[in-house]
């Protein structure tokens, strides 16, 4: 386990709007006002599609993360993450959560990581920035090159 305090930063009220890329819009708020560190506590709205990771089929290794995605289509969402910092790429690096509604199946249930969505209607986004410490998100290759949220830990 790894801990530190944080100071919070600015915080930001967002709306993504109708027919919007949710991350690219996401990229635009933090380039717009300098955010390199942050958490979205939580955040509603709806999509017209979106690339969750999971997979149909069975999973070759369980301890292994999975990369495969499935696309689901008009959703409701309920989701939250933080925004950290790929000093590698020098940009962005958001971890993002969701569970979703299908409406067309009686809103059935998905739970996981968002990788991609579009916006149907609007999504509603709290955004607190995190002044410090830096967030960052290496890849661990010793953990199959999973990003991993870092931080200077303060004694």
């Amino acid at each position: 386990m790894r801990a530190t305090q944080f100071r919070r930063g600015r915080e930001f009220v967002f709306a993504i709007d109708h027919g919007e890329d949710f991350f690219t819009t996401l990229e635009k708020l933090y380039a717009e006002h300098e955010i390199r560190s942050g958490y979205i506590p939580t955040f509603v709205g709806g999509f017209r599609r979106a690339r969750l990771v999971g997979t149909c089929g069975a999973m070759d290794n369980p301890e292994a993360p999975l990369w495969d995605s499935v696309e689901v289509q008009t959703l409701e969402a309920l989701g939250g993450g933080t925004l950290a910092w790929d000093t590698e790429h020098d940009q962005l690096a958001p971890h993002i959560h969701v569970s979703v509604g299908l409406k067309e199946a009686s809103a059935d249930g998905r739970t996981s990581h968002l990788l991609a969505a579009e916006v149907q209607f609007i999504a509603e986004l709290i955004v607190v920035e995190i002044a410090g410490p830096a967030l960052t998100r290496p890849r661990l290759a010793s953990l199959y090159d999973v990003p991993l949220l870092t931080f200077d830990e303060q004694g």
